[in-house]
């Protein structure tokens, strides 16, 4: 059994619009090509684009999936699909972050008042809870 196509297509447009959107922000003036940047900084942010690429094929491997077993496949999926937005989220909370270097804080950096990263973490995760409700009622119908 699969999930239904609903949460499928959505499953995939998030880790589509993941890594499509991580490089578009982060191969950028802003980061990688950021010539303040020093070199770890961008190792580090490096890591982070590639772990875009895993947890995307992931997600997309795991919505894609035919399988008996739908609460784990659903779990694995909403996991992998919602990890890096919430750890973006989250990353506010280390000492000296900030969701925009003071060079760039401009307003084009700011949808509806907030940091545009957050709107996109919070855009990204009502995706994923669609996707995830529509799926787990599907998945405890099949249960019963």
């Amino acid at each position: 059994m699969r999930m239904p196509i609903v949460s499928r297509i959505l499953f995939c447009f998030v880790s589509l619009y993941l890594v499509v959107g991580a490089h578009i922000a982060d191969y950028s003036r802003t980061h990688l090509l950021d010539p303040l940047w020093p070199p770890h900084a961008k190792f580090h942010d490096g890591q982070t684009l590639m772990f875009s690429i895993f947890l995307a094929a992931l997600t997309i491997f795991f919505a894609l999936s035919k399988t008996q077993d739908r609460s784990v496949t659903l779990i694995a999926t909403t996991s992998f699909a919602a990890l890096y937005w919430v750890t973006q989220a989250l990353a506010i909370v280390y000492p000296g972050t900030a969701f925009v270097d003071p060079e760039f804080n401009t307003p084009s950096a700011y949808l509806l008042g907030l940091p545009a990263q957050v709107v996109i973490d919070v855009i990204a995760l009502c995706l994923i809870s669609v996707a995830s409700y529509l799926a787990g009622r599907r998945t405890s119908r099949w249960m019963e």
